[in-house]
């Protein structure tokens, strides 16, 4: 029996929340993983996950001649990094990047498959409640509509199927990630503990808000997926990555009573925020608040890809005690220093 051939892929920002999942997740397909990060520090840390480190930047390419000089090429090249604040200087240098990546693939026979990562808030968040009629998903044929901090993402990411001279191309558009650390979702755990000393967990939100995420696990296996699908039916392609169903703000609020033992349960308040402080303006109402269905059928149905763990609700313990872990080792980012993104 024959050896199969051995396939490369970089993620960059493999150290990111996202990022390091979608790593891992190549690691466990049996591809060669390498990881590109800036910090010294992070070499260590992904060595160990077995995945391979690259200290590099986006504004240095010197580096890229290097690894070519080792023979390392790349078949497949994810893109896991954004900086929202400032998205298109970043997104510059980014493609300057993929593009000088790709011409050294390009060079050796290989047209490498881009792996470029949004996010579903692209869409903007939905007029929709859990009990609205007419309630609808977004879908990738739904019209972009972000809120303003995710404007120029919406706009950029989609321009990257215009470098088709050296590269195939797909956008992916998670929804929020948890598990482990919990990023965004480290909030819910933030507003339990509170609400456990008040004795009451006060909500200034819907009750039957749509709470859409995915476990981060998930999220890499998704990526995986589509590199693995055959090529011609995913390359200039978007695809939303959403857990089997969404959960609502009740669903997931009743889950931290039982979880935490708050005593006198949830109290959703009404009229509590200021006139125009919208769930998609606001730091504080953006996780809670920011109600938004996400289909994920295109991916399902082009490459098989199926979300294993449990949701948010139904795996509360877990995750919470993933989350203490990682806030105990210094891992966890907290909710007020996070800028956003999914």
């Amino acid at each position: 029996m024959s050896e199969p051939k051995i396939k490369n892929v970089l993620v960059t920002g493999a150290n990111g929340y996202i990022g390091n999942a979608v790593a891992r997740s190549f690691v466990a397909a049996g591809f060669t993983t390498y990881g590109l990060v800036r910090s010294q520090k992070s070499v260590g840390e992904l060595a160990a996950k077995e995945i391979i480190p690259i200290l590099g930047s986006f504004t240095d390419l010197s580096w890229v001649s290097k690894i070519e000089n080792k023979g390392i090429i790349f078949d497949i090249i994810v893109s896991t990094t954004e900086e929202i604040g400032n998205y298109v200087p970043h997104y510059t240098n980014l493609v300057k990047l993929l593009r000088a990546l790709a011409i050294t693939s390009n060079k050796h026979s290989i047209r490498p498959f881009i792996l470029f990562t949004s996010g579903c808030k692209d869409y903007g968040m939905s007029s929709y409640l859990a009990s609205s009629p007419g309630l609808e998903p977004h879908t990738e044929l739904s019209p972009i509509n972000p809120p303003p901090f995710a404007v120029d993402r919406a706009t950029y990411a989609v321009k990257i199927f215009e470098n088709s001279d050296l590269f195939d191309a797909c956008v992916l558009r998670p929804t929020n990630v948890f598990g482990y650390s919990s990023s965004y979702y480290s909030a819910f755990f933030s507003a339990a503990e509170e609400a456990l000393e008040n004795g009451v967990f006060e909500i200034k939100e819907e009750k039957e808000t749509i709470l859409h995420a995915c476990h981060v696990d998930d999220c890499g296996d998704s990526y995986v997926s589509l590199a693995l699908a055959p090529r011609e039916k995913v390359k200039g392609e978007c695809f939303n990555i959403s857990s089997y169903r969404y959960e609502t703000l009740d669903e997931i609020s009743e889950a931290l009573v039982k979880e935490y033992g708050i005593k006198d349960g949830v109290k959703f308040v009404d009229g509590k925020w200021p006139e125009g402080s919208r769930p998609d303006l606001v730091r504080e109402r953006m996780v809670l608040g920011f109600s938004q269905w996400v289909e994920s059928d295109k991916i399902r149905t082009l490459t098989g890809w199926e979300d294993k763990r449990l949701l948010f609700s139904r795996g509360m313990k877990q995750y919470r005690i993933a989350y203490e872990e990682a806030r105990r080792e210094g891992r966890a980012v907290d909710f007020g220093s996070l800028k956003f993104r999914e």
